[in-house]
């Protein structure tokens, strides 16, 4: 976030320590540490099927980070520090609720439970602009599932279930080095949580020019082709091995068709979705408009 939109070479080590600093403050403020219990207040709200329930502490907002911020460049003496600080007050503004910031919608309280149990999750970002807003949710939000939906599925084995995080329009990560960190730890250590995860992109070429993000796709034993482009077919023949006639199909495959390799073997399939499925994936506009 404090690299911004431009992707600022501005944000250093010295950049990274203050922020730091600052979210560590705010928590200790709170009085909240390693300690699980410090997440809530010492007093019992009530009383559920037997089980004393308390109420978990508000977290820090970007808002309050912010404020803590300004206090801290205002009473800094040391001129090393001068210049970051000035430097996350004009560009971390813009997340601020306070000041109307254009996206502000960041800076608040996490209402939001995973329902445990719910078959399925859509996190529906679609709205935001596409740019920078959007892939810097999609970061935000893995983070979010990490720790509450593929972490805590493995806290107690005996209970652990078969989950899936499923990324759509991963494309929009890569340029972010941290998000395809992200990717590349979650595709390594979620499966021993007991949890998959899920790559969707249709520009495939976006991943062939970053090497470090193709060790996402090439550790996944399971792929699914669909029709192919001519102009990208040959990228995907270098990193999946896909023979001549492999690759001619995908040319000339219809909607719906496609490769599914799972390991060496390959198959191919006709997908035919039903029509209470089409009722979540379908995206054609005209369609959505005629009911």
């Amino acid at each position: 976030m404090a690299k911004g939109s431009t992707r600022s070479n501005e944000v250093n080590e010295v950049t990274k320590q203050i922020i730091a600093e600052a979210v560590a403050e705010e928590y200790e403020a709170r009085g909240i540490n390693s300690n699980v219990n410090s997440l809530y207040e010492s007093t019992i709200t009530q009383i559920n099927q037997g089980q004393l329930e308390q109420e978990k502490k508000p977290m820090p907002t970007i808002g309050s980070w912010y404020k803590r911020i300004l206090r801290k460049a205002q009473e800094n003496d040391n001129p090393d520090y001068k210049f970051h600080y000035s430097y996350l007050i004009k560009v971390m503004k813009q997340y601020i609720r306070e000041y109307n910031g254009q996206m502000a919608y960041f800076d608040g309280q996490s209402t939001f439970e995973l329902l445990d149990g719910a078959p399925f999750i859509n996190l529906d970002i679609s709205q935001l602009e596409e740019r920078f807003a959007r892939p810097l949710a999609q970061q935000i939000l893995l983070s979010w599932i990490w720790e509450k939906f593929v972490k805590r599925n493995s806290e107690d084995r005996r209970k652990a279930k078969q989950k899936r995080v499923i990324v759509d329009e991963a494309w929009m990560l890569l340029p972010y080095p941290e998000a395809v960190d992200f990717l590349n730890k979650m595709a390594r250590r979620a499966r021993k949580r007991n949890v998959s995860l899920a790559i969707i992109s249709q520009r495939f070429q976006d991943f062939y020019e970053k090497p470090e993000a193709q060790a996402v796709l090439t550790s996944s034993d399971t792929k699914l082709f669909l029709a192919q482009d001519k102009s990208e077919i040959e990228y995907l023949k270098e990193v999946f091995k896909l023979s001549e006639g492999e690759a001619n199909y995908l040319i000339t495959a219809q909607k719906g068709e496609g490769l599914l390799k799972v390991g060496n073997d390959t198959a191919i399939l006709k997908i035919t979705p039903t029509k209470k499925e089409f009722e979540f994936v379908e995206t054609n506009l005209n369609k959505l408009a005629n009911g």
